[in-house]
């Protein structure tokens, strides 16, 4: 439900990858810029996360761009999930989401702030968009932050916890970060 004059929460995760986080950034600068009168987008890093920002030089960057950045300590705090239950939060954006994110969550695993936040947002309806890292099965290049080239082979494994995840009730997985404005649009109300 939209309502006028009050901007809506938005919960984007950001998980310990560096595949994809510099377009991810970009794009969610973008959306902010665009959906300023409708959307607060607060940002919420796990401990890897946390670690993978500052090897990419990031931390400055998204703390300058967003007034809401919180790191976690544990899988309750910041409270989260309890937030997403409450239905405090449009939706859950999970932007890159490691293998070992989306198989905790395929699991059923909520031991940290951003699984326990995906696992409380699918029991209550909130929808939840994930974009792992590792989609399909096969090698993908991705760039280090000196701006050398790394490949990486994603196993069966992960690609079947990436399929399992897109079955699941009011989750919705895509693979690139060009994707995400058509999500912010999506709940626009446009």
């Amino acid at each position: 439900m939209i309502v006028k004059g009050k901007r809506r929460k938005v919960a984007w995760g950001i998980t310990g990858s560096g595949e994809k986080i510099m377009e991810t950034v970009e794009i969610m600068e973008k959306m902010k810029k665009k959906y300023r009168k409708i959307y607060d987008i607060r940002v919420f890093i796990s401990k890897a996360g946390d670690q993978v920002l500052k090897y990419y030089n990031l931390s400055n960057t998204l703390e300058t761009i967003f007034d809401k950045t919180w790191t976690e300590i544990n899988a309750n705090a910041p409270f989260l999930a309890g937030q997403i239950q409450l239905g405090s939060y449009e939706f859950l954006l999970v932007a890159p989401a490691t293998s070992n994110t989306v198989a905790k969550i395929s699991l059923r695993i909520a031991d940290t702030l951003l699984t326990n936040a995906a696992i409380m947002g699918q029991k209550t309806s909130t929808p939840i968009y994930i974009m792992p890292t590792d989609f399909r099965e096969g090698s993908v290049i991705t760039q280090l932050p000196n701006g050398k080239d790394l490949e990486l082979k994603i196993t069966h494994e992960d690609a079947e916890h990436v399929e399992k995840l897109s079955k699941m009730p009011n989750t919705f997985v895509f693979e690139h970060p060009d994707e995400i404005p058509s999500i912010f649009e999506k709940h626009s109300g446009n």
